[in-house]
């Protein structure tokens, strides 16, 4: 029976670009790295710009999007078996975006909040994130949440600026607002798929890459003997 594998959109963004090897170590044998450390500063933020933005129109998010409003938030995801004819592993997405625009037209935008300096290298790191929710939303697996079409996908960057005393004598941290948008490539991003599962259908893990310091850190500890 062919294998079929859980692929999260963070991994094809993160893991995928930083090793290879822990990519396939994750996803074919469960060896997940170390956790780390997140800051829950960070968790906050998310969840109030998340809540700062519901429901408000599109062009809270740009003026340059079409005319909707922010309609659906924090939403597990859960696509169909992605397969190949010339490979035996099959796969499918499964996660949770940030944030999904509704248009007037009946089309859709996923959304995803960064807290950071806008830069166009943004827009190709984050691309395969951004795609693998719009592909499990176009194509869900039976039953699962489902939003089609999806038109549009982009970062919502918020880059603190400055601090400045609310009336009620708080402070406050002024945020200055970029929307990078990302161009859809449904084929791009299948092609991408292919060369994954060509890696998860290996019998043997790929070379680790030279500057992971998971890896590294692994194979001091086999040396050593430690």
């Amino acid at each position: 029976m062919n294998t079929l594998y859980k692929l999260s959109p963070s991994d094809l963004t993160f893991l995928w670009d930083e090793c290879q090897r822990c990519f396939y170590l994750k996803v074919v044998h469960k060896f997940n790295r170390p956790a780390m450390a997140f800051p829950k500063i960070f968790t906050l933020i998310d969840l109030m710009m998340k809540d700062f933005f519901y429901d408000l129109p599109a062009d809270e998010i740009s003026p340059d999007l079409p005319p909707g409003k922010v309609a659906y938030s924090s939403k597990w995801v859960y696509s169909q078996p992605i397969s190949f004819a010339r490979h035996d592993a099959s796969c499918y997405i499964r996660g949770i975006f940030d944030t999904v625009l509704e248009f007037t037209d009946g089309s859709f935008a996923v959304v995803d909040f960064k807290t950071t300096k806008p830069k166009a290298e943004h827009i190709n790191f984050y691309t395969r994130q951004l795609h693998a929710y719009a592909y499990a939303l176009e194509n869900p697996n039976p039953g699962k949440f489902t939003l089609s079409p999806i038109s549009k996908m982009g970062l919502l960057c918020v880059e603190p600026v400055a601090m400045s005393r609310t009336q009620q004598g708080n402070l406050a941290y002024e945020g200055e607002v970029t929307w990078l948008e990302c161009p859809k490539d449904d084929d791009k991003f299948l092609n991408f798929f292919d060369m994954v599962l060509e890696v998860l259908d290996s019998p043997d893990a790929p070379p680790a890459n030279p500057k992971c310091s998971f890896c590294n850190y692994r194979d001091n500890a086999r040396q050593t003997g430690y």
